[in-house]
């Protein structure tokens, strides 16, 4: 019951995640210039470490703005970020806020992301059909390369009217599949709400 529940609820999850089909996070494009803006900078030479405050970074329609960001070198071809306090992650028709992020880059594209927050969340309308996507965790790890999405910790994922709770979910982006492992969820259970439609009123 609980797997057929699961198979019904992937179409729902997809929707929240399906910009990221994609091998790029929505809206970035290499072939457009990196800009990065800060208050203020401190390089420390002998160990490659520069610290950024009041920052954004942004290419198309992505951005990453966050109080501070400490980097290995401003080379986006391969560089580890790490942002602090009130970090927001734009991206097309969506948008991710946390407390502090860890986003690593490779050939000018955004390839993994750990983000965490009390909770940290996530939103995106489709643009299809307009319908908002929401999702929220203590931590969010996105891969892009490994086309998976994890939720841990108080996960939660909505279209609107459905939703689905656990400790730990995956999402998988190619298979548009929803796991959540027994080992995963300490002493939850997984949780489903589906809302059927509001009946029309009769004439």
């Amino acid at each position: 019951m609980a797997a057929s529940l699961l198979r019904r609820c992937a179409p729902l999850l997809a929707c929240a995640w399906a910009s990221l089909a994609a091998p790029q996070i929505p809206g970035a494009d290499t072939r457009l210039p990196v800009q990065l803006d800060a208050q203020s900078s401190d390089l420390d030479y002998r160990n490659n470490v520069i610290v950024f405050r009041k920052v954004k970074i942004t290419q198309g329609k992505l951005s990453v703005e966050a109080d501070q960001a400490t980097a290995n070198g401003v080379n986006f071809d391969n560089s580890h970020w790490q942002f602090r306090g009130k970090v927001r992650i734009n991206v097309e028709h969506g948008f991710l806020n946390a407390d502090d992020a860890d986003i690593t880059f490779g050939n000018k594209l955004l390839t993994k992301a750990v983000v965490n927050g009390a909770p940290a969340e996530f939103e995106q309308r489709r643009d299809q059909t307009g319908q908002l996507a929401r999702g929220r965790a203590d931590t969010i790890v996105y891969d892009v390369k490994a086309g998976t999405v994890v939720l841990s910790h108080n996960a939660w994922l909505s279209d609107g009217p459905n939703e689905i709770r656990g400790e730990t979910l995956k999402y998988s982006v190619t298979e548009q599949r929803v796991v959540a492992n027994a080992a995963e969820q300490g002493s939850q259970r997984v949780r489903i709400t589906i809302t059927p439609p509001a009946q029309k009123p009769k004439p």
